[in-house]
């Protein structure tokens, strides 16, 4: 599975920003798809992610600004930031996952970089 995510860039506080990414070469059944995020010097964090129903689930640090959404048809997933703070500075992935072999796969694409200033 190949991910390409775009839309990142640079904003002001308040600002909004969306994120695309879509995958391709999947031979599984992608089943939840999602947004992580990485601050220099800090982890990874995953921020929101969506089943294959639609349910989201998001970080209780985003809860209100982002929405996940996700369009099956155009393998894509999207991430709608709003209200954009300072402290959303950072490369943003997209990650899908599978099962092969009966075993849970997450693939992470190359990040996009969210900076926002105060």
């Amino acid at each position: 599975v190949q991910l390409q995510a775009s839309g990142g860039g640079s904003v002001q506080a308040g600002g909004s920003l969306r994120l695309s990414c879509t995958y391709s070469r999947n031979m599984f059944k992608i089943e939840d798809m999602g947004w992580g995020r990485q601050a220099p010097g800090k982890q990874r964090e995953t921020v929101a992610t969506i089943t294959t129903r639609g349910v989201t689930d998001y970080a209780d640090s985003v809860k209100g600004r982002f929405t996940i959404s996700r369009d099956n048809d155009k393998k894509s997933v999207y991430l709608q930031m709003n209200g954009l703070k300072p402290e959303d500075t950072a490369v943003y992935y997209c990650y899908v996952s599978f099962h092969s072999d009966f075993r849970p796969v997450t693939r992470w694409g190359h990040g996009t970089q969210v900076t926002v200033s105060s």
